[in-house]
């Protein structure tokens, strides 16, 4: 075992090795010294037929993923291999194997992810100059790629996305970017990969090969010569640490910079529009003013809008009138709020689907979300902006998914996918028959007694049962004579005889096999009806998407209304007219609406500036905030805090 163990090792150098030993994962040398100390766990040894024992430490299977994210949050990767084959019916060693490399970029336990925010990968290829762009997330499957020509461009994306993980290649390290300010101001792990990651014609390849398009003109990504090895490379790194066919990750996004208001990284920080400068905390954000989201996907998207605002005018109307339309039918958006409450996170939980690591409760979970569905699309049906029409349209109620989990998933099933009671009656003739074996099994063992007592006239006869012998009749000595000549012995004792027969033989076979074999069934079944809606991944990742549009509409709305924010018009002139302004985190902090109202008046003529004078604490900053985050509001298609 330990020569396995050091084998599976060297395939895996820079990685700590969790390698299961019946209930606990154990690291040995120097994995156990290293997770000893970072997580502080009692350091044992075992002798492995060397000189000194070896060190050792272990961490429950049950409780992993809270381990396991401690450690990857440190930086380091981990290695996990699994017992491959059940260990009581393994001959000689039991089959290991490394099942996955969990990184900071590539966790997926719901356990351990802040579900309002996404967990990024990013890919970062330096080539001529250009500096291609991919970003992922694998819990979501979420895939973008870009490409920018200026570290201040560069800077400005890594903390957009704020990502867990950067993987590079060589020339990004050579580049002059200060990788030690990259690391320490983004709390991120970097680390470059072997160049074999970024062969262009390989990274085409398993682009092509993963989306199944004959040429990456379909996806959009001609333009992108750069990006496109950063993508390839963020694909072969998730493909060779998830050992996974990544069946979620069904689409990728082209996008320009360009494309949405460019934000640089000190006016985000300043503008506190996700975070606050000092204590890192939601509250006192733009985020959270602007968040009244009901579901996980929902608060994923608002903080995506809130990060990448809009430029184009037409776009920013279309979201001003979906948002003004739920002003007007507030009964509507009420209902609409009730319903997506109860909603859990479609995008995550399709992702353990696809991963065929989700467990029953959750497609129990995913069953009451779907339930949900139909009425939310009735509601929409009312409505006629064009966005929230659209969004309506997109909504695949899924009712065939609602169906097979209900007619195949018991009401509340336990969370292991290998002790059965998981599947409901009715859904399988032959998991019906094991599950009739085994119940009635106490019944026909109790029919068999009785008859055995009336035939043989032995009245302390009794069937029992214990784990070395199975069942038997116990015979007291007073009627040993009784006995007949067709009980075979199999036990003595000092006041009892032991006995057996051809017909409870039988019985015990059915009873004890039936048991077994349910277990087994249920699993099998369990998992042809996983992988029956990990089928449907492209129909559940566009409602997930449209569910999240409509809760982010409905939370801009709610906001508007109970902040008493106004509709701005959108003008192309540089002219920026705002009547009683009010700075909206400022205002909700404070009691009683005591905020004082300013006007601002600012254009590309002679009102190119205005000199704000006062001494300190007069409100000078909040002033110039206020403005900007009027205007960086306006352009996300949220209503505004003024007159």
């Amino acid at each position: 075992m330990m020569q396995h163990y050091m084998e599976t090792k060297k395939e895996y150098p820079d990685c700590v090795l969790f390698y299961r030993l019946g209930d606990f994962y154990e690291m040995f040398f120097d994995d156990a010294l290293t997770v000893s100390k970072e997580l502080e766990i009692t350091l044992t040894g075992k002798d492995c037929g060397l000189s000194e024992r070896a060190p050792m430490c272990g961490v429950p299977f049950h409780a992993l993923d809270s381990y396991l994210y401690r450690l990857v949050q440190k930086g380091y990767k981990v290695a996990i291999a699994e017992q491959m084959e059940d260990p009581r019916q393994a001959k000689g060693l039991v089959k290991r194997e490394v099942i996955r490399v969990v990184t900071p970029g590539t966790i997926t336990s719901s356990q351990v992810l802040d579900e309002t925010k996404n967990n990024y990968l990013m890919g970062i290829v330096y080539m001529d100059g250009i500096y291609g762009i991919s970003t992922a997330d694998i819990s979501t499957g979420d895939f973008m790629v870009t490409e920018v020509d200026s570290d201040r461009e560069l800077f400005d994306e890594i903390n957009k996305f704020s990502p867990s993980e950067i993987i590079c290649n060589n020339a990004f390290y050579m580049s002059g970017v200060d990788m030690d300010e990259l690391k320490n101001r983004y709390q991120v792990v970097i680390s470059a990969l072997d160049s074999r990651f970024f062969g262009e014609e390989s990274c085409r390849r398993i682009l092509m090969e993963h989306f199944k398009v004959g040429a990456l003109v379909g996806l959009g990504l001609e333009d992108y010569a750069t990006g496109i090895i950063a993508a390839g490379a963020v694909m072969q790194y998730i493909y060779e640490t998830q050992k996974s066919t990544l069946e979620h990750i069904t689409t990728i996004t082209p996008y320009s910079t360009g494309q949405y208001m460019v934000i640089d990284t000190s006016t985000r920080r300043n503008l506190e529009l996700v975070e606050t400068m000092r204590e890192k905390q939601k509250r006192g954000t733009l985020l959270w003013v602007l968040d009244k989201t009901k579901t996980a996907m929902g608060a994923r998207l608002l903080r995506a809008c809130i990060e990448q605002p809009l430029i184009h005018r037409d776009e920013i109307i279309k979201r001003q009138n979906a948002v003004e339309e739920l002003n007007m039918n507030y009964i509507s958006r009420e209902e609409i709020c009730e319903y997506l409450n109860p909603i859990y996170d479609l995008e995550r939980l399709i992702g353990r689907i696809s991963y065929k690591t989700a467990n029953p409760r959750d497609l129990i979970a995913f069953r009451s979300s779907l339930e949900m569905l139909p009425y939310i699309k009735r509601i929409l049906g009312e409505f006629n902006s064009e966005l929230l029409a659209e969004l309506g349209r997109e909504l695949d109620p899924l009712q065939d998914i609602f169906q097979l989990i209900g007619d195949a998933i018991v009401e509340d099933p336990p969370i292991t996918v290998r002790e059965g009671g998981i599947i409901k009656d009715g859904y399988n003739q032959e998991a019906d028959r094991l599950r009739h074996a085994k119940t009635e099994g106490k019944n026909w063992l109790a029919e068999l007694e009785a008859k055995e007592k009336e035939k043989t006239g032995i009245k302390t006869l009794k069937v029992k049962f214990n784990k070395v012998f199975g069942y038997y009749f116990e015979v007291t000595n007073s009627f040993k004579d009784q006995v007949p000549d067709y009980y075979i012995r199999k036990q003595t004792l000092t006041n009892a005889e032991r006995f057996t027969t051809d017909e409870l033989k039988q019985l015990e076979d059915i009873i004890m096999g039936a048991e077994e074999k349910l277990v087994s069934l249920e699993y099998d079944l369990f998992c042809e009806v996983r992988d029956k809606i990990g089928a449907e991944v492209i129909r559940i990742q566009k409602t997930a998407k449209s569910i999240a549009g409509i809760d982010v509409f409905c939370s801009l709305s709610v906001v508007a209304t109970r902040r008493n924010y106004v509709k701005p018009s959108i003008n192309d002139k540089g002219v920026i007219q705002i009547k009683n302004g009010r700075h909206p985190v400022v205002e909700q902090m404070m009691r009683d609406d005591m905020f004082v109202a300013n006007d601002t008046f600012l254009d590309n003529g002679k009102n190119r500036l205005s000199v704000i004078t006062g001494p300190n604490m007069a409100g000078k900053s909040t002033y110039m905030r206020q403005v900007a985050l009027i205007v960086l509001m306006a352009q996300l298609g949220s209503f505004v805090p003024a007159q």
